[in-house]
């Protein structure tokens, strides 16, 4: 925190108008903002949802369906458009701005900015990591449900330049979030092309002959029909003795469902050693298709990925070993393209942990085309997956920027 008595603070990084301009002033919550609790709408107004993705938005704007009652409705409070929300998940993503006029929970603190000044300068400000470190340190039973009050938020010292750099401020955040945005639409576009083209790519089940085929294929035979187990060896996974210190921390990548987030896998988070190897640990050579098949993502999601080197994986992991002129890289796209019908396979075990069955895995229906096909298919996708990979990670480094440059343009009331 801001030594006591300190009322001014200067940020790292100032615009070249700004550089010799006064320090900021540092305020109190209660100094810039009021709580707001108006009811009873003179009109009927959209029920917001306060989210940390959206701010506050209209339920129906997104997949958001709870259901309230006429009564309830009657205490909920009026948001107005430039309002911020302090939620019950504001400890973890800040405070939220409502660019709607709408109602909402009467759990929420409303807060209305009180003279002049920016709400893009406090929007930005509310989602930085350090207001929302500052904000709840010192605050007890927040994880525990526990909301913000407006009493703690008005105690909190607030950084305040003037407003002309407020607006200047803002204005440059705004550029990067439209930045972020348009990559965002260009990420999700890339995607929705290639779920769309896996559709027509691959036959749809009990078809053997898909809608799309490359020039050179167009007049052939329809795909064979056969099961994953005409087309790989299934192989399960284990643990290492964790009580064994020498079987961890080692060089071999040891791959869990945490891993399982890209097609191709070059590394793990774990890793084992060859005593562990050489203790019996499952290994899969480099090639092979790794499937989730047991755990709680398995609810949303069933992770399919390839082996760029030689790993061993987890019980809850089973390795796909090619037979004969299979393709692994064909058949972990082939299962991509069928991900809703494993998803529909899953079967909920304890604890709601999902489950695949090693014989309804074995048994899957699929069909495969010619070795040749299969690499043409496998080929094309896979370099569709590397250009979304690239693109997501140019997304990923300009949000890292955002907030490196987050941290420059708003002072540190931890600085002595």
């Amino acid at each position: 925190m801001a030594k006591i008595g300190k009322t001014t603070v200067v940020p790292k990084l100032r615009f070249p108008e700004f550089r010799e301009a006064e320090e900021w002033d540092l305020k109190n919550g209660d100094e810039l903002f009021d709580a707001i609790n108006n009811k009873s709408p003179s009109e009927a107004l959209p029920i917001l949802a306060i989210t940390q993705e959206h701010g506050a938005i209209p339920r129906d704007k997104i997949d958001y369906h709870v259901s309230v009652t006429e009564q309830s409705i009657e205490s909920y409070k009026v948001v107005e458009k430039g309002d911020f929300i302090i939620s019950l998940r504001s400890f973890q993503g800040g405070i939220e701005y409502s660019s709607y006029r709408g109602i909402c929970s009467p759990a929420y603190v409303i807060l209305r900015r009180k003279g002049d000044g920016s709400d893009g300068y406090f929007r930005s400000l509310f989602k930085s990591v350090r207001f929302i470190r500052q904000l709840t340190r010192n605050i007890e039973g927040l994880r525990d449900g526990k909301m913000i009050s407006y009493k703690q938020f008005s105690e909190q010292r607030i950084p305040v330049a003037k407003p002309l750099e407020q607006q200047k401020i803002a204005d440059c955040l705004s550029s990067l979030d439209e930045l972020i945005a348009a990559q965002g639409r260009k990420v999700e576009a890339l995607k929705s092309y290639t779920r769309g083209l896996m559709q027509q790519i691959f036959p749809r089940t009990g078809e053997t002959q898909p809608r799309l085929r490359f020039p050179e294929f167009r007049n052939a035979p329809g795909w064979e029909p056969t099961t994953l187990n005409g087309l790989v060896r299934l192989k399960s996974g284990g643990t290492p003795s964790k009580a064994n210190p020498e079987f961890w921390n080692g060089s071999i990548p040891w791959v869990s469902a945490k891993d399982m987030k890209r097609l191709f896998l070059d590394d793990s988070e774990d890793h084992i050693s060859a005593a562990a190897v050489n203790d019996g640990a499952k290994m899969a050579p480099a090639g092979s298709v790794l499937v989730l098949a047991r755990g709680m993502t398995l609810l949303k999601e069933v992770p399919i990925c390839v082996l760029r080197r030689e790993m061993s994986f987890n019980q809850d992991v089973k390795a796909l070993l090619p037979k004969g002129d299979t393709y692994a890289l064909f058949v972990a796209l082939l299962l991509r393209g069928n991900k809703q019908r494993l998803l529909k396979m899953v079967d909920i075990a304890g604890h709601g942990t999902g489950k695949l069955n090693t014989d309804e895995l074995n048994s899957f229906e699929l069909s495969k085309p010619t070795s040749i096909e299969q690499h043409q298919i496998a080929d094309f996708l896979s370099a569709l997956d590397t250009l979304i990979s690239i693109e997501a990670e140019k997304l990923a480094s300009f949000k890292t920027h955002k907030d490196g440059l987050m941290q420059q343009l708003f002072p540190s009331l931890e600085d002595k």
